[in-house]
């Protein structure tokens, strides 16, 4: 529930793994904070959350959220905005299903999700869920652009600690896969305002029937407004040829795509992959899956549900899965296929880690091998294909030795946000798209067919100029390589350019920048890191989400250990902890075995940065000796590894907060700025090392058995805290 008053910090309730270790961290937070005065509050964004906000008419008084999410999105466009944001789960349509069920099965009457809804009240339930799906949550908050980068600390953890990285050869079959037409990339129109301008979404049909797809644009002047359209004709023959040269070739099919971020298009191309990869079983047995409810859409694990008790049907399936090249595993041991659900089909996790093992993937058969990657849309799939080329001619990289890649994401004001905006269609009929303003004036058109998926996007003229000036000082701050990612030939990064160049010029840095096309800036800046160097990649929104996960996991082994700083365009802070892609495997593995591997290092490098924020901003010293603190306690996990284990029986998440918070403690009795602050911890401090071993014992003594959180979306308060603060004398000292 919202608190009734702003707090300092704003820490985000969120899901899975990270909000798990939530129950254990975030009470270290709040005692410690408190005794500078500073108070640490929270928002509910999660799933589960934002269902529940979303449907206040279908709850009793005592069920009812406040929309968290909305609260947040005013306060991030204020001086005041002092946000921690863990990452959240951008839903897929069967998390948002398997959501909505666990939520009914606790008392709450929510409506059901309508597949195909008919009467007015699924249509207008179905609206409601749909704001939910996909990205939901970032677009509301973040108000500025993004400044990514590794911590020093975690950066020199890395290099004296390098993670094995899998050996790369010359002969790999390995390779990326993309449209050559038909795509967006290839259909993408772009145009800059030049005032200010309403806009309608208008489908012409061949009969010239005319249907609104959205009306009611607005765009301030100098947006670059871009439209574009995925063929689904060229979609399926791409599918279908590259289905049939994996085959040939003998390696995995492996489909990379953002099927949850991306809640409109990527989901309908993962489901165009499924069909075509069981085209024979559409193609015997089409009508019967209709009507049994199949959306290949769902996923295949999905469709094996719904023909269970179709024997004919199950041994088609069985015939072209033995026929066809074998899929890329997402867990051989369970048989889950890459195909199986939309949400596991994420290419900015999937591909870096496929690289980061030499090009190999999981198969069928328990063993890696080499892999088709398979990204339908050629606009960013060359980074992949570069990164993979580079590796195959020169070998892994070495990050005992590596520099390092930053990031100057443009993404404010929901700066590019393709797919995960209310202007992304199926096209239901053969016609043309127009965009058209509010004087008439036809900005952008189309001619499409039935199933094409057609989309729009736009980026304000505020946020590039923010962006740009970000990028300026970043760069004048580290004084290395800076390269803006931005293919002259490509519609959209065109019109960037006529906002970069002149600002550059202007500032007489025209020769401090370089602005090369990503396939490029790849390679270059692979280059510049293998010579243990660093070079800041200046990109766009979708960029911005890739090479944080590509570059990272490349020299640290995760993107959750990134330092990530929103620096809110009203003045504010936002400071994000890491991705969460890898988060669902790690809540199953505490249900099983009460073992968990999440590695809160993101959560300590941002509080660590909000608390030095907050002491800019309010002037408030003793935050800033917190803050300080917070650093020194992130150096000591690092310096004497005590990040979590991956095996049950060693230490986990919850170790690693004991020992942040020792040293947090030991770190703030030691300091001589504050003796107040120093007087206060010293005790604290005290006790945390003399019950080491109490402590460990306890904590170890939990892990082994089932743990029960009384849900997955939406837990039990009180057993999540049962299970995730397992020592009665740790929390005694914390209280």
């Amino acid at each position: 529930m919202a608190d009734s008053t702003t707090p300092d910090i704003i820490y985000t309730k969120v899901d899975e793994a990270p909000e798990l270790a939530s129950a254990s961290f975030l009470p270290i937070i709040q005692k410690f904070a408190s005794a500078a005065g500073v108070s640490v509050g929270t928002k509910d964004i999660s799933l589960a959350g934002r269902i529940l906000a979303t449907f206040p008419e279908h709850l009793t008084e005592g069920q009812r959220q406040s929309d968290d999410l909305a609260e947040l999105g005013q306060l991030v466009k204020t001086p005041e905005a002092n946000v921690i944001k863990l990452p959240n789960i951008s839903a897929s349509v069967p998390q948002l299903v398997a959501a909505i069920k666990e939520l009914q099965s606790q008392g709450y009457a929510l409506p059901d999700y309508p597949e195909t809804p008919e009467t007015d009240a699924e249509k207008a339930a179905r609206a409601k869920y749909d704001t939910i799906k996909g990205s939901a949550v970032n677009p509301v908050l973040r108000e500025g652009n993004s400044d990514r980068r590794a911590a020093k600390a975690v950066k020199a953890y890395a290099q004296n600690n390098p993670h094995r990285m899998g050996d790369w050869s010359s002969d790999s079959k390995t390779r990326v896969s993309s449209m050559t037409g038909g795509d967006f990339r290839s259909n993408e129109k772009s145009a800059t305002l030049s005032a200010e301008s309403t806009a309608k979404i208008v489908l012409v049909g061949e009969d010239g029937s005319e249907t609104v797809l959205k009306d009611g644009l607005s765009y301030p002047a100098g947006t670059v407004v871009d439209a574009t359209f995925m063929s689904a004709k060229a979609l399926d023959a791409f599918l279908a040829e590259e289905i049939a040269k994996t085959k040939e070739e003998g390696t995995l099919f492996s489909l990379h795509l953002k099927a949850t971020m991306m809640k409109v298009s990527d989901p309908i191309i993962f489901g165009h992959a499924v069909k075509a990869y069981l085209q024979p079983v559409f193609d015997k047995f089409g009508d019967q899956m209709a009507a049994a409810g199949i959306n290949p859409n769902s996923g295949l694990g999905d469709l094996m549900a719904h023909v269970d008790n179709m024997p004919d049907v199950k041994a088609e399936i069985a015939k072209v899965l033995a026929d066809r090249a074998p899929l890329y595993m997402v867990d051989s041991d369970k048989g889950i296929t890459n195909l199986h659900v939309p949400s596991d089909v994420i290419v900015d996790a999937s591909m870096p880690a496929l690289i980061r093992a030499g090009g190999k993937g999981w198969g069928p058969d328990g063993k890696e091998h080499d892999a088709n990657c398979v990204i339908p849309d050629n606009s960013y799939a060359p980074i992949y294909e570069e990164t993979i080329n580079y590796f195959k001619e020169t070998g892994k990289l070495d990050p005992a030795t590596a520099g390092t890649v930053q990031n100057i994401g443009l993404m404010a004001q929901k700066a590019e946000e393709y797919g995960s905006h209310p202007t992304t269609f199926e096209i239901p009929h053969n016609g043309t798209v127009k965009m058209i303003l509010g004087d008439g004036t036809v900005l952008h058109e189309h001619a499409v067919e039935t199933g094409d998926i057609w989309r729009s996007a736009s980026t304000r003229k505020a946020p590039i100029e923010d962006w740009v000036q970000l990028a300026i000082d970043r760069q004048k701050a580290e004084g290395c390589e800076a390269i803006f990612w931005l293919d002259a030939t490509r519609a959209h990064d065109a019109e960037l350019i006529k906002y970069v160049t002149p600002i550059l010029a202007a500032k007489g840095l025209t020769d401090t920048f370089k602005i090369m096309a990503p396939r490029e800036a790849t390679r270059a800046s692979l280059e510049t890191i293998r010579a243990g160097n660093t070079s800041i990649a200046i990109t766009g929104n979708v960029l911005r989400d890739y090479l944080t996960d590509l570059f990272p996991i490349l020299e640290l082994a995760t993107s959750a250990k990134m330092l990530s700083i929103v620096k809110l365009m009203n003045g504010g802070g936002l400071f994000e902890t890491g991705a969460g892609g890898s988060a669902p495997k790690h809540v199953q593995q505490l249900m099983e075995q009460n073992h968990l591997r999440w590695d809160s290092l993101g959560e300590f490098c941002a509080l660590g940065e909000s608390l030095q924020f907050l002491a800019d901003v309010r002037s408030n010293e003793k935050a800033r000796v917190l803050g300080k603190a917070v650093d020194a306690a992130t150096q000591g996990i690092l310096d004497d590894n005590r990040s979590p284990s991956r095996k049950v029986g060693e230490p986990d998440n919850r170790d690693s907060h004991y020992w942040f918070a020792r040293y947090w403690a030991e770190a703030l009795a030691a300091q001589s700025e504050d003796s107040d602050l120093a007087a206060h911890f010293g005790p604290i401090a005290d006790a945390l090392a003399e019950n080491e071993a109490t402590i460990l014992s306890e904590l170890k003594a939990a892990q082994g058995a089932h743990a029960d959180l009384g849900g997955y979306y939406h837990t039990d308060t009180t057993k999540t805290a049962a299970v995730m603060r397992p020592s009665a004398k740790l929390n005694e000292i914390i209280g």
